[in-house]
């Protein structure tokens, strides 16, 4: 069963820009690096045309998997005042200010503040708005938070 993919317009975009320099320059650049290989004679002891075949197969199984994330994926829609993928929201806990941006778990990077719509944070404040209380139980415990804004 396919599983749809909710991607935001900048992860389609890096998606799609991925997908292209690995079919423009790194698929071309590893045959060519195999056809070098095989110059050098016999390939079971040649560890330069193992590895070129390596790469080359990485290469070929991250094509797929980006075709298969495209193809089964779905733009999310803002909706202006309520909390979307997509949204950046400021919210208040114990005292403190943080500022996330909801994306699809395909673009996660919680170090850059992009969270997961299906992390325990990102499950919580989806759907709220402005002034909404709400909170999340983390690995490290429940977290109260209080929307301060979206954007």
């Amino acid at each position: 069963m396919k599983k749809i993919v909710t991607l935001t317009t900048k992860g389609r975009e890096k998606l799609l820009k991925e997908l292209e320099e690995y079919k423009r320059v790194k698929r071309p650049a590893v045959i060519d690096r195999i056809k070098r290989a095989k110059e050098f004679g016999d390939l079971s002891e040649n560890a330069e045309y193992e590895d070129a075949r390596n790469e080359q197969s990485f290469i070929e199984g991250r094509i797929q998997e980006l075709e298969y994330l495209l193809k089964n994926s779905t733009i999310s829609k803002k909706d202006d005042g309520v909390i979307s993928i997509g949204s950046i929201v400021k919210v208040k806990s114990g005292g403190e200010e943080f500022e996330y941006e909801i994306v699809g778990a395909n673009e996660s990077d919680p170090v850059n503040n992009k969270i997961s719509n299906e992390s325990p944070i990102g499950k919580a404040l989806l759907g709220l708005k402005q002034g909404s209380k709400v909170s999340a139980i983390t690995p490290s415990g429940e977290l109260k938070m209080e929307v301060v804004a979206i954007n």
